[in-house]
């Protein structure tokens, strides 16, 4: 090598994002944003683990046995699924429970509805949105106790009002054909604030202009409602249609402390004939069999809805 010659440096980088010698560097630093992602989800993870798919992945197994928790499980295959198929109590339990969905979503989300577009055009009272969210933070079983004490066919409130006014008492929660309503109205009564602040929140993306240019155009409260409003509302009233589909299939609570399932079967949900299954009549692997059919008709249902309703796009664009 001559003495002239010269050594090119190393070339370093420029650090751009297009620069080739950057990228084992920007490579590195992706591997150590995935460990620390890693590193934080793992706590949600093992819960998930442990409390939702150890449980979910046992709760199967049981339904292919036939266990009474008073002695090991037997293996029987799929004989609790076909017993379900002429189970008449299982298939009034699921009607039932379709009968509370309808009853429930309905006037839960056209009151929820309702609220939100008169908080939305006419006040924005924080002290009103905190008044509708105090029934929700009430206990399921306080809420059902306490409506049972009002609407009690001899010491209630409600009844004592009805009797003043000569239009006589109801059992509300003893007539088979007030049970399920009285039902529907209690937990419309507990949740129906919450909802209405979800879509009050959804609302408020709407950008104001596209009201202020409808008005100008002479359009009403209503037409804007229907033209605005509810499309551009989709997303987020698809989210709490889906909520409260799975949790209406879920009610428990309400019946647990006031019907107990009766009057006549008039109240037996699905859950309610889970637990009579499970820790009533100790029919462990049946009761998981029932669990595990709710479970696949929740997916389905929820797809479903998601599907119908487009819940990924939105109008804003």
């Amino acid at each position: 090598m001559g003495a002239n010659t010269a050594v090119a440096p190393p070339h370093k980088g420029t650090g751009l994002p297009g620069d080739r010698a950057d990228e084992p560097k920007r490579a590195r630093e992706r591997r150590d944003d995935r460990k620390a992602a890693w590193l934080f989800l793992a706590p949600a993870l093992a819960g998930f683990a442990l409390f939702y798919a150890y449980p979910t992945l046992r709760g199967v197994y049981y339904s292919l046995t036939d266990y009474n928790m008073l002695a090991p499980p037997n293996f029987v295959g799929g004989e609790n699924y076909a017993d379900l198929i002429g189970d008449e109590q299982f298939w009034n339990a699921l009607k039932v429970t379709a009968s509370y969905v309808v009853l429930n979503i309905g006037s839960q989300t056209a009151l929820a509805l309702l609220l939100a577009a008169l908080m939305h055009r006419l006040t924005r009272s924080v002290a009103l949105r905190a008044m509708l969210l105090v029934p929700w933070l009430v206990p399921n079983v306080t809420v059902g106790l306490l409506w049972m004490w009002l609407l009690d066919a001899n010491l209630g409130l409600v009844n004592h009002i009805l009797d003043a006014l000569g239009l006589g008492t109801s059992g509300f929660f003893t007539s088979p054909d007030l049970a399920m309503p009285t039902i529907a109205a209690v937990n419309a009564w507990a949740y129906t604030g919450y909802t209405a602040l979800l879509l009050y929140a959804g609302m408020l993306q709407i950008p104001q202009h596209l009201y202020e240019s409808a008005s100008l155009d002479g359009a009403g409260e209503w037409r804007m409602f229907h033209r605005i409003t509810l499309p551009l509302l989709r997303p987020v009233l698809a989210l709490v249609l889906v909520v409260s589909l799975i949790g209406s299939f879920q009610i428990f609570d309400t019946i647990a402390v006031t019907t107990k399932g009766g009057p006549v079967g008039a109240t037996r949900v699905i859950y309610y004939y889970i637990y009579e299954q499970a820790f009533a009549q100790f029919h462990m692997g049946y009761a998981s069999a029932v669990a595990v059919i709710l479970a696949l008709l929740l997916g389905v249902l929820t797809a479903v809805q998601m599907r119908l309703l487009r819940a990924s796009r939105s109008d804003l664009a």
